[in-house]
C-alpha cells in the first residue's frame, strides 16, 4: 500500500563517548537534552510547536523511566507537548522514528521530534537474590540484637559478587545467549575468519577518521559537562588500529574456540541522536527545507540465536516492494553490532540457499558493493549506545546521501531477541 513520505527536516547527535569502567560524565537525559536543545534552537518553529516528542531508550535510569517526557520538559517543549518512550532493544531509536511516522501519516501529528539515547556507562550493578533476601530480612529486624544477628549472617560472597546489569541486559532470556555468542553462531554458519572480522573493524576506524578529518560528521553537536569541559568528537575511534594488533586480542564470548573479540565488536557507549520529522503540511507551513524523506520501513523476526541477520530480513522486503536490487541503493547503513554480524548479512544475501529458504526469494540477491556500505564508519569505531543507534544510522544516511549526490539509501539494524529493522530513505537534494 502506498503511503505518504515523511520528511527528515534536520537532526543532531552527541559525540558518542566510550564507557571506561565507570559512570560517564552525562546521564542519558543530559545527553538527549543537550543534543535536542541545539537542534531546536536552529529551527524556525518553537519547541512548543511540536506535536510530540518520542525517545527510544533501552536502559533508562530508575529516576527517569519515561525519559521521553522528562527530556521534553527539560528542553522547553512545555507541558502541552506529550513526551513518551519506546523500547525495542538495539532499534529503540528507529522505533521512535517509526512511531512518529505512524502518527504523522494518520494525521495525529504534523511535527515530531524523535530519536534515541542510552548512557550505558551508567548501567547498574545489581545485587544477587541472596543479598536481596538478606536486605529484606534486615528490614524486619527491630531490635539491636536482631540486627546484630542479621549482620552475622551477612552473605559476603553475594555481597561482593554483584550482577553486571549490562551483561544481564545483553543476554537473550529465551535462548540463553549473550549477543556476542549469537555473533559467534554467524561466524560459524558462514565460515567467517578472524582475519576477515579484524580487517572489517580496521576499515570502520579508518573510515570514521577520514569522515572526522573531512568534516562529514555534520550532525554532531558538542557536549559540555558541569565543569565546562567540551566533548566535541566520538572518542572511541582508534587511529592506530590494524589487523595485526587486533589479531592479538583474545576471544571474549567463547574463550576457547571463538573469533569475536572486543576489537571486532561495537563499543559500550553513551550517546543520543534526534531527528525532526514533518508531514508535507508542516513542511509547507513552516517553510522547511527537508534533508531527506523516509518512504518505507519494515520490521522482521527471526531466530534469536541468529539475531545478527535481522538487517537481511528487514531490508529485503523493502527492496522487493519497490522492485529494487542491492545495487540500486546508493548508500547503506547497517549497524555494526559485530563485524561478524555485518559480514554474515552480506554472505546471506549472496547465498542461494539462504535467500530461497529464509527470504522467499528466487535466489541470491547478489553482492552488496561495500564501497556503499557504512562509508563513514560504524559502531565498531563510533560505539553503540543501544537506544540511540537506530536513530543515528537513519540521520547519518540522510547526510551521506546528500554528500554523495545519491538518491536512495537503506538503514538497517539487528535487534536482540531475534528481530531486524530497516528504513528506505530518499534524498530531497
Amino acid at each position: 500500500m502506498a503511503r505518504e513520505p515523511i520528511y527528515i527536516v534536520d537532526g543532531a547527535r552527541t559525540p558518542f563517548l566510550k564507557a571506561r569502567n565507570a559512570p560517564g560524565p552525562f546521564a542519558a537525559s543530559d545527553l538527549a537534552v543537550q543534543a535536542g536543545r541545539a537542534l531546536l534552537l536552529r529551527q524556525p518553529f518553537a519547541p512548543t510547536d511540536l506535536d510530540e516528542v518520542i525517545l527510544g531508550c533501552a536502559s533508562p535510569s530508575p529516576d527517569e523511566v519515561n525519559i521521553g517526557r522528562v527530556v521534553a520538559l527539560r528542553m522547553g517543549c512545555g507541558q502541552r507537548v506529550p513526551g513518551w518512550t519506546v523500547m525495542r532493544n538495539c532499534a529503540s531509536g528507529m522505533q521512535a522514528i517509526d512511531s512518529a511516522i505512524a502518527n504523522l501519516q494518520c494525521g495525529r501529528s504534523q511535527l515530531v521530534l524523535a530519536g534515541g539515547v542510552d548512557a550505558l556507562s551508567h548501567a547498574p550493578l545489581l545485587y544477587p537474590p541472596a543479598m536481596v533476601r538478606w536486605f529484606g530480612a534486615l528490614s524486619t529486624a527491630k531490635t539491636p540484637a536482631a540486627r546484630a544477628q542479621m549482620f552475622a549472617k551477612l552473605p559476603l560472597k553475594a555481597m561482593f559478587a554483584p550482577i553486571i546489569g549490562i551483561v544481564k541486559g545483553l543476554t537473550d532470556p529465551v535462548v540463553g545467549l549473550m549477543m556476542g555468542q549469537t555473533a559467534e553462531n554467524l561466524a560459524w554458519k558462514f565460515d567467517l575468519s578472524r582475519r576477515q572480522m579484524d580487517e572489517f573493524s580496521v576499515r570502520s576506524h579508518q573510515r570514521t577518521i577520514a569522515a572526522q578529518q573531512s568534516g562529514r560528521l555534520k550532525e554532531i553537536v558538542p557536549l559540555i559537562d558541569a565543569a565546562g569541559k567540551v566533548y566535541a568528537d566520538d572518542d572511541g575511534v582508534r587511529a592506530d588500529s590494524n589487523a595485526d594488533k587486533l589479531g592479538t586480542l583474545k576471544p571474549f564470548f567463547d574463550r576457547k574456540y571463538g573469533r569475536i573479540t572486543a576489537g571486532n565488536s561495537s563499543q559500550i557507549t553513551d550517546g543520543a541522536a534526534w531527528l525532526v520529522l514533518a508531514s508535507a503540511e508542516a513542511v509547507a507551513r513552516w517553510n522547511l527545507k527537508p534533508l531527506a524523506k523516509i518512504t518505507d520501513s519494515q520490521w522482521a523476526g527471526l531466530d534469536p540465536a541468529q539475531m545478527g541477520l535481522g538487517p537481511v530480513h528487514a531490508a529485503t522486503p523493502i527492496l522487493q516492494r519497490h522492485g529494487l536490487s542491492l545495487a540500486d541503493i546508493d548508500r547503506w547503513e547497517i549497524n555494526e553490532a559485530f563485524a561478524a554480524q555485518v559480514l554474515a548479512c552480506l554472505a546471506a544475501w549472496e547465498s542461494d540457499d539462504y535467500c530461497r529458504e529464509q527470504l522467499a526469494a528466487e535466489g541470491a540477491l547478489g553482492r552488496l558493493d561495500e564501497s556503499r556500505l557504512n562509508v563513514d564508519g560504524g559502531a565498531i569505531a563510533l560505539g553503540h549506545p543501544v537506544g540511540a543507534s537506530g536513530a543515528r544510522i537513519v540521520l547519518h544516511l540522510a547526510h551521506a546521501l546528500r554528500a554523495a549526490g545519491g538518491s536512495r539509501g537503506v538503514a538497517s539494524i539487528c535487534i536482540g531477541g531475534g528481530q531486524g529493522g530497516a528504513m528506505l530513505v530518499e534524498s530531497c537534494a
